[in-house]
């Protein structure tokens, strides 16, 4: 068999997903020295970016935004709690949902992070401008096209 065969299903350069793997665990580890200085993990950050844009969500709908189980997802507001940024509690009509509320310290957290995305920009461009906005655009619509593709 020809090792570098473009059909070949199993060379690693052939698949979609490693690269995309890999590019997200460096990206992850990238964002690390950024959100350091701010005090949170990469998965603090993004659940943080979805309180500054909805500041009221059940826990049900926060993993679905972040495309989290809940024994993936319920570890990090909790710990965002103890930092002071959210608090949780039962809706008092079904105490089934838990709900999570940005504080107005966790308000306040929204004016530092927004250096974060600035310097990952800055970072991912030092050799030259990568994409362009118009090409950013659409890797961004491709990567949810999969991330919808595959929605259970």
């Amino acid at each position: 068999m020809n090792k570098n065969n473009a059909c070949n299903p199993l060379l690693l350069k052939n698949q979609l997903c490693f690269p995309l793997y890999a590019s997200a665990r460096k990206i992850v580890a990238a964002y690390a020295p950024f959100l350091k200085k701010i005090g949170l993990t990469y998965a603090q950050y993004v659940t943080m970016m979805v309180l500054w844009e909805e500041t009221v969500i059940t826990m049900r709908d926060l993993g679905e935004r972040l495309y989290l189980d809940s024994g993936t997802l319920t570890p990090v507001p909790k710990r965002l709690e103890a930092l002071g940024y959210v608090k949780r509690y039962r809706k008092p009509e079904d105490e089934r949902v838990v709900v999570v509320e940005i504080t107005p310290q966790g308000t306040a957290l929204r004016k530092t992070a927004e250096q974060v995305p600035y310097a990952m920009g800055c970072l991912l461009n030092q050799k030259g401008a990568l994409f362009t906005p118009e090409e950013v655009e659409d890797l961004r619509k491709k990567l949810y096209r999969i991330l919808h593709a595959l929605e259970g």
